[in-house]
C-alpha cells in the first residue's frame, strides 16, 4: 500500500470517528435530541460537527478504499 493511500484511510478514519463521537455526545452528555433539535448549545455544536465530519469522513474512507483496491489489481 502506498503512503498516500494509507494517509487517506487514516484521515478518513479520524474524521469519521470525530463525527461519531460528536453524535454520541450529543445524544448522551448534552441533553439528547427532540423533534425540534438538541436541547443545549453544546448539543447544537455537536450536531454541526457530526453533520460536517460524518459525510466527509465516509467519502474520504471510500476514496481510500477504492484507491487501495485499484492498487491491489495492478
Amino acid at each position: 500500500m502506498q503512503a498516500d493511500t494509507r494517509k487517506l484511510l487514516a484521515t478518513g478514519s479520524i474524521i469519521s470517528l470525530t463525527g461519531a463521537v460528536a453524535a454520541a455526545l450529543m445524544y448522551t452528555v448534552f441533553g439528547g435530541v427532540s423533534r425540534q433539535g438538541p436541547h443545549t448549545n453544546g448539543g447544537w455544536l455537536c450536531l454541526m460537527i457530526a453533520m460536517g465530519c460524518l459525510p466527509t469522513g465516509v467519502l474520504t474512507l471510500l476514496l481510500g478504499a477504492a484507491k487501495c483496491l485499484g492498487e491491489l489489481r495492478r
